[in-house]
């Protein structure tokens, strides 16, 4: 049977879209949040795990020790998720956690995150491009996980980036 030219011009458009799908579904666009640990030793020092995944058996680590505090802890949390994008990137993103803040917002705690991310060296030996970035999550009851999250958040779009480039 032939098909009247604007249907196979149709059936090609609809196949290249499918193999488009088929292509980025085996390709994934962001890293996935796998684990998080935070361990608390008795004598007040602390440590922070984020694992992140880009494909199954290729993950990352990110690893942040302190001592213990109320804030503090949220930092870490965060700055274990910087060290795992970093880590990821090769070295191409180096990231410094400007601040962490936890407030009550329309009633709901929520974790706020300010990166600053600097892009690796170019080959001329300059400092790379600086940009501030800001991430937000609704923590719930775990404003550990939640700074997590923010920090994803922040370093989304670079992330997706680098990804693709990847």
């Amino acid at each position: 049977m032939r098909l009247p030219s604007d249907d196979l011009n149709l059936s090609l458009v609809v196949g290249a879209l499918d193999d488009r799908a088929t292509a980025s579904a085996s390709r994934r666009e962001r890293l996935r949040f796998t684990r998080f640990s935070f361990e608390r030793t008795p004598n007040a020092r602390c440590v922070a795990e984020v694992e992140l995944e880009y494909q199954p058996g290729d993950a990352v680590v990110g690893r942040a020790e302190g001592i213990s505090a109320p804030l503090g802890d949220i930092r870490l949390a965060a700055e274990a998720t910087l060290r795992a994008i970093e880590d990821f990137s090769r070295g191409t993103l180096r990231f410094e956690l400007l601040g962490v803040k936890q407030m009550r917002a329309f009633d709901a705690n929520v974790v706020i995150v300010s990166v600053q991310c600097v892009d690796g060296e170019s080959q001329n030996g300059e400092r790379g491009k600086e940009r501030r970035l800001l991430g937000c999550h609704l923590a719930g009851e775990d404003p550990l996980r939640g700074a997590v999250i923010a920090t994803l958040q922040a370093t989304n779009r670079l992330l997706g980036n680098a990804i693709a480039t990847r």
